[in-house]
């Protein structure tokens, strides 16, 4: 097995983080770029939530699973509406992919010309989603 696909199976080509906050159950975003002027694309990445995290919420902790599965999804927007309630008029969702683990997400992040590093929280953008 060569170093690349080692680095990819236990996660260090993803910022420590970034890593952590996914394996937590958090969403990361990164803004791409839209087909024309005037449009915003984001890609986000939603790991899968089950009932342990919402029995871990209840209980007032997070759990952290290095088993989660992800949904990945390219959106794109109507650039001035990004900052209100009509966000969705004019969206379209340009891709959408679904990883079974981690290894899958990396693959689908390669397909996509996309680098871990990249994606940061959603409150670090203006993706409205």
């Amino acid at each position: 097995m060569d170093s690349s696909q080692d680095s990819t199976h236990d996660g260090s080509d993803w910022p420590v983080d970034k890593l952590t906050a996914l394996r937590l159950g958090r969403k990361l975003v990164t803004e791409v770029p839209a087909s024309r002027p005037g449009r915003r694309a984001f890609v986000d990445i939603t790991p899968s939530r089950d009932r342990s995290d919402d029995r871990a919420r209840d209980e007032g902790w997070v759990r952290q699973d290095k088993g989660r599965r992800f949904s990945l999804r390219h959106r794109e927007y109507d650039g001035h509406r990004l900052d209100g309630f009509d966000h969705d008029i004019g969206a379209t969702l340009v891709a959408s992919a679904d990883a079974t683990d981690e290894v899958a997400l990396r693959a689908a992040l390669t397909a996509w010309g996309l680098r871990p590093d990249s994606f940061v929280h959603p409150w670090q953008t203006d993706d409205p989603s």
